[in-house]
């Protein structure tokens, strides 16, 4: 078992929780994304109960995915919660994510009918506060 992997699922976990509802879509995609990582069900039900600390990936690349799965997670219920919003912003900066790039993701989403940001925008994004 990858305690990296655990603790990343803490992280959706906690950004899941912090308008204080877990939606079933929320939920499932945790599990959708628990089982990418062939992490079971009775050790996310686990997370539920005690999240793991927060760890910073080691590559850009893997801050960069794991920023976009957040955002996925806070979107995957259409709604957007000022809380939901506050753990992404403090997760993000903590990973090392600029504010800008924050800032702009946050806009952009609202521009899609499902909230997701296509890969190719997503470069873009990234590309103009990162080169």
């Amino acid at each position: 078992m990858n305690d990296t992997n655990l603790a990343l699922l803490s992280d959706l976990i906690v950004l899941a929780k912090a308008d204080h509802v877990v939606t079933d879509s929320e939920y499932d995609l945790i599990l959708k994304l628990a089982a990418a990582m062939n992490i079971a069900k009775y050790e996310v039900d686990a997370l539920f109960e005690h999240p793991l600390p927060s760890v910073v990936q080691k590559t850009e690349l893997q801050r960069i995915t794991h920023f976009y799965k957040l955002m996925l997670l806070m979107n995957v219920d259409q709604e957007k919660h000022e809380n939901e919003i506050e753990v992404i912003r403090n997760l993000s900066i903590k990973m090392g994510i600029r504010p800008g790039v924050i800032d702009q993701m946050l806009v952009k989403m609202d521009e899609y009918e499902d909230y997701i940001i296509p890969s190719e925008e997503l470069i873009k994004i990234f590309q103009t506060y990162y080169n």
